[in-house]
């Protein structure tokens, strides 16, 4: 335990100032006294006190409630506990909720008081420490938002840099949720086009028409509702780059279309008839094999070698699973922060269980998971039964019961039940099937399941 983190005790009642320092004092902590709240800010001024014993009704014109706030604007970091002869209900909430971190109630027991301190100390130290191990972690692991110390993965932004500068068309083949997109904004933003536009268009999100307008604009009248000259994801990034997600699920018109784009640089809007000039990289993305794609006749051959000049193949999470604690701990400071809930990292216990799932959704998955823990966190840290669930998920499988039923329909009530729990987010509901979101997407479509 870190005993020189100094501690405070705030009391107008010398006897009972001088025996709580005491007390804690024998424990090896380093206490102050202040016998008003003015002199105790003023302490605070001075000192960096880890914790602050503040009684709550004190004369001199500053009360407990208020001493606790003053002490809190100059030591924001500082744990506060009232120390009140008259507890209430009312006492209480008002105490936490102008920020107290606990309150006792006169007397005060001293074993009580060094389990109080103790706890609160141990806290403050793992905190400390995870503060530090992140800073170390990003500086080490971390490359324009890609955390990792995967040797493939550091092949694969050194390659980033590589290519950042160049014009060359950029093919990104992985799994769902392997973060593609990341590695597409790795190139943008690591290159000479930083400055410029990042456009992102999900190319399964749509149908032929709703995209060919959306990538390439449309005039007025071109369409019923075409109320005017709109610009498409090619105009808006000139300059920059388009990152064309789901690739692999583009009709046969709209691969003509973008092959003409590829070699041309530019293209007439959907009821134009003059054509658009355009500087734009494409960065186009893929879960599928589109060499296998070409073969069976379902992609333009020609397309395939003009998107894959420059191919980066991402690996799933369970072939880097070192990276598993270093996106485990991102997720847990980045989510609690946007949460608003003090968690201060994974338990060994817990990262043991993450490291040894499979991830079929890969860090997206991941990142859901670590969400859903957090949210029904109990305690200051995440463990091992905070994830319980996650293991049940995966020993259940074998003992699932199937019913009576055709497959198709096995695999539509499965659809439906996945999107009812993520609310109708296709992207998350893909996640928790398993499968990528352009897969789910013709799946919808098939057995008209609306979202």
């Amino acid at each position: 335990m870190k005993k020189n983190w100094p501690i405070l005790v705030v009391d107008d009642e010398d006897v009972m100032c001088e025996s709580m320092a005491a007390w804690l004092r024998e424990d090896g902590y380093r206490v102050d006294t202040a016998p008003s709240g003015q002199k105790a800010v003023e302490l605070a001024k001075s000192s960096d006190y880890a914790i602050c014993f503040v009684d709550l009704k004190m004369p001199g014109g500053m009360d407990g409630i208020e001493t606790m706030m003053e002490i809190h604007r100059v030591r924001p970091e500082a744990s506060v506990i009232i120390i009140t002869a008259y507890a209430t209900v009312d006492t209480a909430i008002q105490a936490m909720k102008e920020g107290a971190q606990e309150y006792i109630v006169k007397p005060c027991n001293p074993q009580e008081i060094s389990m109080l301190v103790a706890r609160i100390l141990k806290l403050k130290k793992l905190q400390s420490e995870n503060a530090i191990l992140r800073k170390k972690l990003t500086r080490q692991y971390r490359h324009h938002d890609i955390i990792t110390k995967n040797p493939r993965m550091e092949e694969i932004l050194a390659l980033t840099q590589d290519v950042a500068s160049l014009r060359s068309t950029v093919l990104i083949r992985g799994e769902s949720g392997t973060g593609k997109e990341l590695v597409a904004r790795a190139v943008h933003f690591s290159g000479s086009r930083a400055g410029k536009p990042f456009v992102v268009m999900n190319c399964a999100a749509l149908t032929e028409t709703l995209l060919e307008s959306e990538l390439f604009g449309y005039e007025k009248g071109a369409f019923t509702g075409a109320g005017g000259q709109t610009k498409g994801k090619f105009e808006v990034a000139d300059g920059g780059t388009i990152f064309l997600d789901e690739i692999g699920d583009i009709s046969a018109k709209l691969q003509a279309d973008l092959l003409r784009v590829l070699q041309e640089r530019r293209f007439y809007r959907v009821g134009g008839t003059q054509e658009v000039e355009v500087d734009v990289r494409v960065i186009a993305a893929t879960n599928k094999d589109l060499g296998e794609e070409v073969k069976q006749g379902r992609f333009r051959e020609d397309l395939y070698y003009r998107l894959n000049v420059i191919e980066i193949r991402l690996p799933a999470l369970r072939e880097r699973r070192e990276d598993i604690p270093l996106l485990a701990e991102h997720f847990v400071q980045r989510i609690s922060s946007e949460l608003g809930k003090e968690i201060s990292g994974i338990t060994a216990a817990a990262l043991k269980l993450l490291i040894a799932y499979e991830w079929p959704g890969n860090v997206r998955e991941l990142e859901n998971v670590i969400e859903r823990a957090i949210v029904t966190c109990r305690n200051g840290m995440l463990e091992e039964q905070d994830f319980s669930w996650l293991q049940r998920s995966e020993s259940t499988q074998q003992d699932w019961q199937v019913p009576d039923v055709p497959l198709e329909e096995l695999e539509r009530r499965a659809i439906v039940t996945a999107l009812e729990r993520k609310h109708g987010n296709v992207k998350e509901a893909s996640a928790a099937l398993g499968i990528d979101r352009s897969t789910l997407y013709d799946k919808l479509k098939r057995y008209e399941i609306s979202h």
